[in-house]
């Protein structure tokens, strides 16, 4: 199996009707986040199925999809590398890790983030120095940002709360609705194994946070809480 093998199936699976609706609902347009990426109409299952057959495809050709400028292609070499990642020694999760950061600016959706960063990014850091989210946490770029948030959610399922609060609020100012949703799902998910931790963020920081945010992080909450929240009167 070879990149021009992937590169094939990939094409085989390829639907323009469903290419053109994911164009408009991953904002494709002038100005839109998503401005000149290229869709061939796969759904994700797929996507996941072909990245499982071609799960020990070489990292040139991975690099090499990575670098594609169809969505598809580049999701799918993310996911060789999630499979890669998961069943390596601690030595592959490094390369793996190295790689995923040195190749950022290819990971440049939100799925592309949300289906990669919390296994990547955030187990191979989970033991370890997480300076790095911080730094991304602060970047201009909203897929940096958005990977910092995602990266933590690993630490969040093994209820380590620390780390995702800390980016948390260097974000809570964020102009953009996907680190603000992100950033509130993430809070949300805080709630769901230890709602005093989340509260706790909230009482400092609630008034001030974006609506969208806010919204996000206690969309379960029992309804008269979740009100008083909203009308600042907690």
């Amino acid at each position: 199996m070879n990149l021009i093998d992937i590169q094939n199936e990939i094409k085989k699976n390829a639907n323009p009707q469903k290419a053109a609706l994911l164009q408009r609902f991953f904002k494709t347009g002038p100005g839109e986040y998503g401005e000149g990426d290229i869709f061939l109409g796969i759904m994700v299952p797929v996507q996941r199925s072909i990245a499982k057959k071609y799960k020990d495809l070489p990292l040139k050709d991975i690099k090499a999809l990575l670098n594609s400028d169809k969505h598809e292609e580049r999701l799918i070499a993310l996911l060789i590398l999630v499979e890669q990642f998961k069943k390596g020694e601690e030595q592959l999760k490094e390369d793996i890790f190295t790689f995923y950061h040195l190749h950022r600016k290819r990971i440049n959706n939100w799925d592309l983030v949300d289906l990669t960063a919390h296994i990547i990014s955030g187990s191979y850091l989970m033991d370890k120095d997480k300076t790095i989210l911080y730094k991304l946490a602060e970047s201009e770029n909203i897929w940096d940002r958005r990977i910092a948030v995602l990266s933590t959610f690993h630490f969040i399922k093994n209820n380590v709360f620390d780390d995702a609060l800390g980016v948390a609020e260097l974000l809570i100012n964020d102009k953009h609705d996907l680190i603000q949703k992100a950033v509130g799902w993430m809070l949300r998910e805080i709630g769901n194994r230890d709602i005093n931790t989340e509260e706790g963020f909230l009482e400092k920081h609630y008034k001030n946070m974006p609506r969208t945010m806010l919204r996000y992080a206690i969309e379960k909450f029992p309804e008269k809480k979740r009100l008083a929240y909203l009308k600042g009167t907690v």
